[in-house]
């Protein structure tokens, strides 16, 4: 019977895979950005690992837009932290200014996948940074 409709439940562990690892991301990303509130880079290490682990798990579905969200956020905020790095060097406001800024926008990346993965939408289009 090849044309049986098979429901297919939803993965549940995929959810909370996505919410463990916002939660990470939310706390390294809140430490960023208030003075003296540093959280352990090991704590964003874990959740890009999650992040890597299960995209494959979520292949096809709505949450693997989440899983390729965060890995991007991760990436892009680790090479603008990279290339801002030299101003800490040279002149201290303006690398703070810079770490600030990139920071704040790694924090708006985490709440506005935090608020549509509640509200269980995907996010926009892969291609988009």
């Amino acid at each position: 019977m090849p044309n049986d409709i098979v429901t297919v439940e939803p993965d549940d562990s995929l959810k909370t895979w996505g919410w463990v690892s916002y939660i990470l991301h939310l706390v390294v990303a809140v430490g960023a950005v208030l003075p003296g509130a540093q959280a352990s880079i090991g704590l964003l290490l874990i959740a890009l690992v999650i992040d890597l682990v299960k995209r494959d798990d979520a292949a096809g579905t709505w949450q693997a837009s989440h899983f390729s969200w965060r890995i991007r956020s991760v990436l892009w905020a680790g090479v603008l932290y990279m290339l801002t790095s030299w101003l800490w060097l040279l002149f201290l406001v303006p690398g703070w200014i810079a770490w600030a800024l990139i920071s704040l926008w790694f924090l708006y990346r985490i709440v506005k996948g935090m608020v549509r993965m509640n509200a269980g939408r995907s996010m926009e289009p892969t291609n988009v940074i």
